[in-house]
């Protein structure tokens, strides 16, 4: 069973939210577990979506509160922690999903790469090297594409068949 983390901002068009909802469909009926940090956004469309599937949506929260976590969620982790959750949410995954997003997805992603877990980008930040080389976010084009491609790196992260 994998954790795949779906990232994203905490306020989003109608339009990014469906998306991550399908994401989040499509990694609960794959058989994976959706973590994501607990709120609005695309946080909560993923939420919805791997529910609706009868996934389990983990929760990471920043606040001491976990009643303040999306309605979706399966499981809600109160922390304390504020914006350094993202890293928690980084390690604890197998493989991340970045959706859009702001600088909060952006630390997530960077986060992620130093921890050496495949990010995998619909519609979301683009890593430029200093040498000029693009690097690190593998693009993916649609909410499916996404999740086949997180499957994937969680397969060969975890050398499984």
């Amino acid at each position: 069973m994998f954790y795949i983390g779906v990232i994203g901002a905490a306020s989003c068009s109608a339009t990014v939210e469906k998306r991550a909802e399908e994401v989040g469909m499509e990694i609960a009926r794959r058989g994976g577990i959706l973590v994501c940090g607990g709120r609005g956004g695309v946080m909560e469309g993923a939420a919805r979506g791997a529910r609706r599937e009868g996934g389990l949506v983990v929760g990471v929260l920043p606040g001491r509160d976990r009643r303040q976590g999306s309605p979706y969620l399966s499981v809600a982790l109160a922390t304390g922690l504020g914006d350094a959750r993202n890293a928690v949410i980084a390690c604890a995954c197998d493989v991340l999903i970045a959706i859009d997003g702001g600088y909060g997805t952006l630390s997530e992603i960077g986060l992620a790469l130093k921890m050496e877990k495949p990010v995998v980008g619909l519609d979301t930040w683009r890593l430029i090297s200093g040498r000029g080389l693009e690097a690190g976010i593998l693009a993916a084009g649609t909410p499916e594409e996404a999740v086949e491609l997180a499957f994937e790196e969680a397969k060969k992260r975890l050398c499984l068949p």
